[in-house]
């Protein structure tokens, strides 16, 4: 995936997985009753800075909290660009 985009220092570009549309029952969940993914897959990474390496790589699939980061749109794709720390785990 290429990206135009470079993250600074601590920052890590995220593209969030595709909300549940269907629970495990099959009942369809309608579109304003749908929760805010809290995994995604990383597209870009910054170089870290002095005090801190990156852990995270593009193309890790990691979970991050709910109101994590910012959303940004790139050629009409939504993104989330957050601080390294903002994520919780890689999965």
């Amino acid at each position: 995936m290429g990206v135009n985009i470079k993250p600074l220092s601590d920052r890590v570009l995220v593209e969030p997985m595709a909300a549940e549309t269907k629970t495990a029952s099959g009942l369809y969940i309608p579109d304003t009753a749908k929760e805010k993914p809290q995994k995604g897959k990383v597209v870009a990474v910054g170089s870290g800075n002095k005090d801190h390496d990156m852990t995270v790589k593009v193309g890790d699939s990691v979970l991050y909290g709910k109101y994590a980061g910012t959303e940004i749109k790139l050629d009409g794709v939504d993104y989330l660009m957050m601080r390294e720390d903002d994520i919780l785990a890689i999965v």
